[in-house]
């Protein structure tokens, strides 16, 4: 028999990346919320591999951060190593990336819950989701309900989880820990238009089983560089990883027992993701490379597991053992954990608005894999919004829309409630048409004022926020008034550099615009420098030699935000309009873009019809 277990603001189903953001942002924006998930255990659990950041990644994490987020802190806290990726290209793709602690990194994010303020965690799976005219009753496996004013689905991988190694398959949420089982039915009934997507991981292997001698080091950057402006100093790397190859013999075994993979087999009915493929899609799909990288990293600073990063595989346990032991390193290598791929249910993100709230479910809001993205970034940043915009809509607040022009964050969500996601989405810096503008160094400078307005920047942080950008103007305004004179020491710098010498004076600015010079190599000469922290210097050293390239972007995004300010009405069907292709009428009434902005970049809708939207409006007017 059902008992009433409490009424709360918002619910949170699940305590994975995407629901830690959204039940702390919820409490700490004055609403009361739970946060249920399957184990305690499990809480902020990194099932996959143990980092935080990577390419396009780590932008994200510097945008949560610069919202008043926490996975840039807690990185921080459980990091091993950190390494900025892509420093051999330009600015707009740097990307830090760090090695975590994974069960640390649980460890903090569990008791940043537990101490919250407005807010309870519960060990429970939900099992049914009834709405009301004004709230929903959630029904646990315990027979207890809640009666909630929003809720924010946060399942993971969990929702109707499903393990496949070779033949064996079995219901199951990642790391062994149990799927949720009933849910997904109960969203069917609701009206939400589920189907299966597919993801994998690598083995586990033993420390002391790996041969690291004849293997390539993969070392840190010192001084290692934090995810959160709140992080002064990190202290050492305390970890290498190590890199190495697979060879003719793996792909021969893997070949082998193609068929014996349930992605091949057909067992596996989800679509899995193209941009992290399985080692034997890899050798399959790519039959003419004789080789793959893969990288060596540890779990964490107290246990002996191994994670193989680029060797996530279905196959079978006895066949994983055989190809395994084929790398070098790794001839004798014990396995404490298979490969296995996993499968599970999320939904439509065309179904949602840009605050992530179900176009047709008032107060039901989704955010992560539940929304067809991939990657803890991804879901730590869908469930930040989806928090902020569920806890401002109780409030009676205009929601958060971050647009495309603001943030990668803007960028992810545009993509998924926009175009869609036919596989598992991740975010990639290609994926932004503003990536100059929206570099990870200048994150707080263009989401620190939002998150101040909202209620997560606290008077702390704000203070130091500003306090940075009076440093870094004055820096801008003592580079432009510096004069360095011609002598024998600039010009050994400048020939040194291989490039042209002074014959007269210049400015310390005009100094920094050529691409050979950065302000390391101005450091003997530049004599009044202050001791200004680092970030100060990079942002100030990349708005200088790319100036004109800015100044060119920022006015494509004044295009882009006039197209943005034409609002489209939200109840109109779009048959009715003459001109209009059908397949744009289709996609405009399923989508129900907010603006012209958005309709531009609906799949079907072409600059045909984006004229006729125009006209249409104008007559309106």
């Amino acid at each position: 028999m059902n008992y009433k277990a409490g009424k709360y603001d918002i619910a949170v189903i699940g305590a994975g990346h995407a629901g830690i953001e959204a039940a702390l942002a919820s409490a700490r924006l004055g609403c009361r919320t739970v946060v249920f998930t399957i184990n305690m255990d499990a809480v902020g659990n990194c099932p996959c591999n143990p980092s935080i950041g990577g390419t396009a990644k780590g932008h994200l994490v510097r945008e949560i951060d610069a919202l008043g987020g926490e996975m840039g802190k807690t990185a921080d806290k459980c990091f091993l190593q950190s390494r900025m990726l892509n420093r051999g290209k330009g600015p707009a793709v740097h990307s830090l990336r760090a090695q975590i602690d994974r069960r640390k990194y649980s460890d903090v994010m569990k008791h940043k819950l537990e101490t919250q303020e407005n807010l309870e965690l519960h060990q429970a799976e939900i099992t049914d989701i009834k709405r009301t005219d004004d709230c929903y009753t959630l029904t646990t496996r315990m027979m207890a309900e809640y009666e909630v004013k929003a809720v924010i689905i946060a399942t993971g991988t969990y929702l109707g989880g499903r393990i496949f190694v070779g033949e064996v398959s079995y219901e199951s949420g990642p790391d062994g820990i149990f799927a949720a089982s009933f849910l997904g039915q109960s969203l069917k009934n609701l009206g939400l238009p589920l189907r299966r997507f597919k993801t994998g991981t690598p083995a586990r292997v033993l420390k002391s089983s790996i041969d690291f001698s004849e293997l390539e080091e993969q070392h840190g950057d010192e001084p290692p560089i934090p995810f959160s402006y709140d992080t002064d100093d990190l202290g050492e790397n305390k970890v290498i990883c190590h890199i190495s190859w697979t060879n003719e013999k793996t792909k021969e075994i893997i070949l082998k027992n193609i068929h014996r993979s349930p992605l091949y087999g057909g067992k596996i009915e989800g679509v899995g993701p193209r941009y992290c493929p399985s080692l034997e899609d890899k050798i399959v799909r790519f039959g003419e490379k004789k080789r793959h990288q893969l990288f060596i990293e540890p779990c964490g600073e107290n246990t002996e597991e191994m994670y193989l990063q680029g060797m996530s595989s279905s196959l079978p346990e006895e066949v994983q053992v055989k190809f395994y032991h084929t790398i070098k390193g790794l001839e004798n290598c014990v396995i404490m954990r298979p490969a296995y791929a996993i499968e599970y249910d999320c939904v439509d993100p065309t179904e949602m608005n840009a605050t992530l709230e179900f176009k047709k479910f008032n107060g039901l809001y989704g955010a992560g894999q539940f929304n067809g993205s991939s990657g803890y970034e991804e879901a730590a940043a869908q469930g930040l919004i989806a928090g902020i915009n569920a806890a401002l809509k109780i409030k009676g607040k205009e929601p958060l829309v971050l647009d495309r022009s603001t943030s990668y964050i803007g960028t992810l969500i545009d993509d998924l409630v926009t175009k869609g996601a036919n596989e598992p989405y991740r975010m990639m810096t290609s994926r932004s048409e503003y990536r100059l503008v929206l570099r990870q160094d200048n994150a707080d400078v263009r989401l620190t004022p939002i998150g101040r307005k909202i209620g997560l920047i606290s008077d702390s942080r704000w203070e130091r926020f500003n306090r940075k950008q009076e440093l870094k103007a004055e820096e801008l305004k003592r580079i432009s008034k510096v004069v360095v004179p011609p002598s024998e020491k600039i010009n050994e710098i400048l020939v040194s550099r291989e490039t042209t010498p002074l014959s007269t004076g210049a400015k310390l600015i005009e100094l920094l615009r050529r691409p050979q010079i950065d302000y390391k190599a101005l450091a003997p000469i530049d004599e009044t420098r202050p001791n200004l922290d680092s970030n100060i210097f990079e942002q100030v050293e990349i708005e200088v030699k790319y100036a004109g390239y800015i100044e060119k972007q920022l006015k494509q995004v004044e295009q882009m935000q006039k197209l943005e300010k034409k609002r489209l009405p939200e109840d109109f069907d779009y048959r009715e309009l003459k001109g209009l292709r059908l397949e744009a009428q289709e996609k405009l009434n399923k989508i129900r873009p907010l603006n012209i902005g958005q309709a531009s970049r609906i799949s079907g809708v072409s600059p045909a019809d984006i004229n006729v939207l125009l006209i249409w409006l104008s007559q309106r007017k």
